[in-house]
């Protein structure tokens, strides 16, 4: 058992959260830590440096997604920009250094390149001495992400494993886990049934269409195109915290009262699992955790102008697994959609690869492989870690 885990995280939309959230859900119910804690690394860096990195990150995303796509390939090569991060994790390491001297944790968990990337830094420094573990967020795996001075790597496939091996992690501190998503997701519900707890009708086909906690992406024009469907549906378009993007679905959903297409928009929601179980499709953003969340519960993807960049080659496993549709025109969306609904055996085979692709336990395979490795470093050397205090 641990006594102090440290889960460092990043409020960049609400996957990094939800993964930790998930993490210390598994630590408790399999019994493996006295504490955890969950702590947004934004609050303890420069804050000139958190300003801009909150603001350029929904900024490019919403007004030039394509030229956060070029800065996400640019920067996806190892070790060439080296002496950039050095620079941000040099100049972000006092405060997070604080932190652990307060916290004095055992076990440091990144699930962000950010924080993984300062801890390496001060362990290069000599001033920690504790394990640090990195879970990565996505199906794909940034040359950001990568460090120096790590305890061990887990990651979604074993593709990406095989990845970090050929960047030079050695196989034994690298484990295909999948995703850590909340274990509500793993919950088996009859759609019906579901459909009838959210008060959505229990017979109509569902599609669920979300930009995440912070309402990103195409999803005015999305349901915009959808209401050209000629069969019967329902579609729960989940907004988050974005406000004007809801009272602008709100009004589409008024444009066209009736017919076969009835729209219910909602906010921010805890219910995501639900919706997911209630619904047929899934359209909208491939983060890392919500397209986790959805293959959990053998939820297809309908692939939408997906940002370049992390979801874009999210969105490219989908597909190659046969697990997702792409629509790259708008116009001819409700053929796309009219055409898969129609095929049942078709849909049905998309739902199980869905399935089969899922790692719905993913948060208690960590754990459990965390206690393994620090059993085994027990055994091997009994010196405990410690953080050393910075200079006065």
């Amino acid at each position: 058992m641990f006594d102090r885990v440290l889960i460092l995280s990043v409020s960049i939309g609400g996957g990094h959260m939800r993964a930790s959230q998930a993490l210390e859900k598994a630590f408790f119910q399999l019994d493996a830590a006295r504490e955890v804690r969950i702590v947004d690394t934004l609050d303890y860096i420069n804050k000139l440096f958190r300003k801009l990195f909150l603001k350029a990150y929904v900024d490019v995303i919403k007004s030039a997604p394509g030229l956060y796509g070029w800065f996400y390939e640019h920067f996806d090569k190892p070790r060439q920009n080296q002496g950039l991060l050095n620079v941000f994790e040099k100049l972000n390491t006092r405060p997070v250094l604080k932190l652990l001297e307060k916290v004095q944790p055992d076990l440091v968990i990144c699930v962000h390149a950010l924080p993984a990337g300062i801890i390496s830094w001060l362990s290069e420094k000599s001033r920690v001495d504790v394990p640090q573990a990195i879970v990565t967020t996505d199906f794909d795996v940034h040359a950001m992400w990568l460090c120096d001075h790590y305890e061990h790597y887990f990651v979604a496939m074993d593709e990406t494993k095989l990845l970090l091996e050929a960047l030079g992690v050695p196989a034994n501190k690298v484990t295909a886990t999948g995703i850590p998503i909340d274990p509500v997701f793993a919950e088996s519900w009859d759609k019906a049934e579901a459909r009838k707890v959210l008060n959505l009708d229990p017979d109509l086909a569902t599609i669920l269409v979300t930009g995440g906690s912070l309402g990103l992406g195409p999803m005015e024009q999305l349901m915009r195109a959808l209401q050209q469907l000629k069969t019967p549906v329902q579609i729960v378009a989940v907004c988050g915290h974005n406000e004007p993007l809801k009272a602008g679905i709100d009004q589409i959903a008024r444009e066209r009262p009736g017919g076969s297409v009835k729209m219910v928009c909602i906010g921010w929601t805890d219910q995501m699992h639900m919706y997911m179980a209630a619904a047929d499709l899934i359209a909208g953003k491939t983060g890392g955790l919500t397209a986790s969340e959805a293959l959990a519960c053998g939820l297809p993807f309908l692939v939408v102008n997906p940002i370049q960049g992390q979801e874009q080659r999210n969105a490219d496993h989908l597909l190659e697994e046969c697990a997702a549709i792409r629509c790259n025109n708008l116009p001819v969306l409700a053929y796309k959609v009219e055409q898969l609904l129609g095929d049942r055996e078709r849909l049905a085979r998309m739902q199980a690869n869905a399935r089969r692709l899922s790692r719905p336990r993913a948060a208690f395979d960590i754990v459990r492989k965390l206690v393994e490795i620090r059993a085994g470093a027990r055994s091997s050397s009994p010196r405990p870690a410690e953080v050393v205090p910075a200079p006065v």
